[in-house]
């Protein structure tokens, strides 16, 4: 996530913001295929939703989206939010490329970006309150009867 908090960060021209809005976009599909693979459980059926989300076009060069390097999940709380932060970092940019521009094509592009965006934030907010939700039910303490009728399952991955 840093890199790609860098590459906007050195974003020299409203194509580079738009392109890295769309290497942003291709890291949170690989966050949600991973996760939709091997994340807890809980996580698995919207993480796959955040891995399918659109299409997007092809702006990368030669050697493709950097997300295509993503082999692990560790730690998902840590990974999301760092997401949900670039991903808003993202929005912003695009908002103000699409404020400054007059060419009419650049600023579909900034539409079309920013909504690809917007839909992998809810995504993203979405796993983050299961992971809460999650998270509060090992927090409370243990309730014999409650665990005698739900035997819990751990993820295997």
């Amino acid at each position: 996530m840093a890199l790609g908090r860098h590459a906007l960060a050195e974003s020299g021209t409203a194509q580079d913001v738009v392109a890295e809005a769309w290497q942003t976009q291709a890291l949170a599909q690989a966050v949600g295929s991973r996760l939709a693979l091997c994340g807890p459980q809980e996580l698995r059926g919207e993480a796959r939703g955040l891995s399918e989300l659109g299409e997007y076009p092809a702006v990368w060069g030669p050697g493709g989206p950097r997300a295509a390097r993503l082999t692990e999940v560790a730690d998902p709380h840590r990974a999301l939010t760092a997401l949900g932060e670039l991903l808003g970092e993202v929005g912003i940019a695009l908002v103000g490329v699409a404020c400054a521009t007059d060419e009419e094509g650049l600023y579909w592009q900034c539409i079309e970006a920013i909504d690809a965006t917007d839909e992998s934030g809810d995504r993203v907010r979405g796993l983050l309150r299961r992971l809460a939700v999650r998270d509060g039910e090992r927090a409370r303490p243990p309730d014999p009867a409650r665990d005698r009728a739900t035997p819990r399952r751990e993820p295997s991955c």
